[in-house]
């Protein structure tokens, strides 16, 4: 038994070198070998592999420029005003409040009546000199006086009234202590003047009110005094 096992077993072996070594290959028999030629087209060839751009479907996203926030469009509303204007001024800004659209309870343009003013007068004198040599003058008899001011310069006031009766009592009594070359002058005729109230301005209105600026002749937005 263990004689026919070794047989076996060595027949076994030289049909298994047989096959290996193609020495059966006329019966069909041989193992699948593969040529050089398969070998080598199946490597990998480094100079084929192309290192392309990462593909933008799994590439991270580069992150947007953050966008400022815009100003706020709540906060405390304030009350402003301009002034004073003439009747042609306060009619071009009434203009230009309507073309903004602001509401008619957004803005108050109301008018003033300011009345005119007298002034016992002496000048103009023909120089600085002149004038400080008539001031002391005018000191030593006790008399108070003030520079004119305005286009009444170079010149001295001796008074400035409401009404031009109450300018000329007084110009009377300059003359009886001896004043020489006094006489009474309107000073400012009588006017209406209008001043611009924005009484709740909001922050979301500060864009419409600055474009109020070419309309205000000048005349600065500031603060509403206390009524």
């Amino acid at each position: 038994m263990l004689r026919l096992s070794l047989l076996v077993l060595l027949l076994a072996n030289a049909g298994y070198l047989a096959w290996s070594q193609g020495w059966m290959a006329s019966l069909g028999w041989q193992p699948e070998t593969q040529s050089e030629a398969f070998r080598l087209k199946q490597q990998m060839r480094p100079e084929t592999i192309q290192v392309g751009a990462p593909n933008k479907t799994h590439s991270p996203t580069t992150p947007a420029q953050a966008t400022p926030a815009p100003p706020p469009v709540d906060g405390p509303s304030r009350c402003w005003q301009a002034g004073p204007f003439d009747a042609t001024q306060a009619a071009q800004l009434r203009q230009a409040l309507y073309a903004l659209e602001l509401p008619s309870s957004a803005w108050e343009l109301p008018a003033s009546a300011v009345p005119g003013r007298w002034m016992v007068y002496l000048g103009k004198f023909p120089s600085e000199r002149a004038l400080e040599q008539r001031r002391t003058e005018l000191s030593k008899q006790g008399m108070t006086v003030e520079a004119a001011g305005g286009t009444l310069e170079p010149g001295l006031s001796l008074g400035r009234f409401p009404t031009e009766s109450a300018a000329t009592r007084e110009l009377t009594q300059a003359l009886r202590q001896g004043v020489r070359g006094a006489r009474v002058v309107q000073e400012r005729t009588e006017a209406t003047i209008y001043t611009l109230r924005l009484p709740q301005v909001t922050p979301a209105m500060h864009p419409r009110v600055e474009q109020l600026q070419a309309a205000l002749a000048g005349k600065p937005l500031v603060l509403c005094t206390p009524s």
